[in-house]
């Protein structure tokens, strides 16, 4: 097991680093920032981490309450990790990290996870005007993504009544979004220019200009 670390340090941000400043542990804060998971999800979304340090990392944010672990009822019968007010509060810190680290190149082969792309939306949307609601199917997982007064929102679940409905694997959909790939890419229902405009709606950063 880890030894735990600490910065001995009083200061703001050196507190909130002996908390989740362990290796993963706010990426497992990033996937539960749209609702409950259960180990396996969290194992298969964080692919490059063993079972036995993602087990360290839940104990300790579930001893920190920054997550809560309990079961689920009927009719499906499971326990699931989920973010406590603190841990919801983590949210902003997430996003802005996600906008911040969006301007680094990428040096990795390794795919985004459905709920990772979707909070990746919410770091590069260009503020476009208009409104629209745009349910993402991604492999098993469904989303809804409102565009509303130049900002972005998003959810876990389908939409009520979305304006288009686009369908494709987690690589084709991060292609077409964040790529530029046509979106013929992806299975489509619904107005079309709603899902062109939405597609082309977050462009890819601007690099850090180099020193």
């Amino acid at each position: 097991m880890e030894a735990r670390r600490s910065y001995d340090d009083a200061c703001g941000t050196a507190r909130a680093l002996d908390v989740v400043g362990e290796r993963w542990a706010l990426l497992v804060v990033r996937e539960l920032l749209l609702g409950p998971k259960r180990f396996s999800d969290l194992a298969r979304s964080l692919p490059g981490t063993s079972q036995n340090v993602l087990s360290q990392r839940l104990r300790e944010l579930v001893h920190a309450e920054v997550i809560t672990r309990h079961r689920l009822g009927p009719p499906v019968s499971a326990q699931v990790y989920e973010l406590t007010e603190r841990g919801h509060a983590l949210r902003p810190v997430v996003v802005e990290l996600g906008r911040w680290g969006s301007r680094i190149p990428a040096e990795t082969s390794g795919e985004l996870s459905p709920d990772a792309f979707v909070i990746a939306l919410l770091t590069t949307f260009d503020g476009s005007p208009g409104e629209c609601t745009v349910e993402l199917r991604i492999d098993d997982d469904v989303f809804g993504v409102t565009l509303t007064g130049g900002e972005v929102d998003v959810a876990r679940g389908a939409p009520a009544r979305p304006d288009a409905v686009l369908t494709g694997p987690a690589a084709a959909v991060r292609g077409v979004v964040f790529g530029g790939a046509p979106l013929t890419k992806l299975g489509v229902q619904g107005d079309q220019a709603v899902a062109e405009r939405f597609a082309r709606s977050f462009p890819r950063p601007v690099p850090w200009p180099a020193t």
